[in-house]
């Protein structure tokens, strides 16, 4: 069936949600896996948007902890701090499963995104954070996962950092690069930091760069 659009003038371009949770009728949550995260069965409908609801419909949905990504920037040097360490999601990458990425961990019960972005800095890179600058806060594939992601800008001092770093207890193996701004966006361009964490942060320090630097 054809739908009549109105004029672009005339839509309504706030797009606000035009529904809530409310709007979804849960008829049974079934826990299918629960180790470090949990897999869950879930039998519901929801409103449509003409009208009525949806016959009854299954989703598995994968329970994460809230991350938290930092993307480590020395202003007066104009250089980038990355870390790099084997991903077990990468595996059949047909590169490598090691993976280029900004610094990040998960939100533990009773912190906040920023104290997970400076402890995390610590840990795997070794370093002190500066100032803090938020970016943005998304979801990564909200069809199958309820894990939301905060992103920051972390103001460095880049000098001395490198090495091997990581907590043992956590089986990490993170080895640290410092690279200049432009060297780094070459790796992007090339398709080598290739999760979204990087290509987000990496965009908005693109656009943000020259006036990080005219503060000095």
């Amino acid at each position: 069936m054809s739908e009549t659009r109105p004029p672009a003038d005339e839509q309504d371009l706030s797009l606000a949600a035009p529904f809530t949770a409310a709007d979804v009728e849960l008829a049974e949550r079934r826990c299918l896996h629960q180790g470090f995260f949990r897999l869950e069965e879930l039998h519901l409908r929801h409103r449509l948007f003409e009208g009525g609801w949806s016959g009854r419909v299954v989703r598995e949905v994968h329970h994460r902890h809230d991350a938290v990504g930092v993307l480590l920037y020395d202003v007066d040097r104009d250089t980038v701090v990355l870390v790099e360490q084997f991903r077990a999601g990468a595996l059949d990458d047909p590169d490598s499963p090691w993976k280029l990425e900004v610094v990040a961990g998960l939100v533990e019960r009773g912190e906040s995104v920023a104290e997970v972005a400076r402890r995390e800095t610590m840990e795997e890179a070794g370093c002190e954070v500066g100032e803090l600058i938020p970016l943005h806060t998304y979801y990564p594939s909200p069809g199958a996962c309820d894990e939301r992601v905060t992103l920051f800008c972390g103001l460095v001092d880049s000098r001395g950092l490198g090495g091997v770093h990581g907590l043992d207890e956590e089986h990490e193996d993170i080895r640290v690069h410092v690279l200049p701004f432009t060297r780094a966006w070459e790796l992007l361009q090339a398709g080598r930091l290739d999760n979204a964490m990087c290509l987000i942060a990496f965009h908005w320090l693109a656009g943000e760069r020259a006036s990080l630097r005219a503060r000095r």
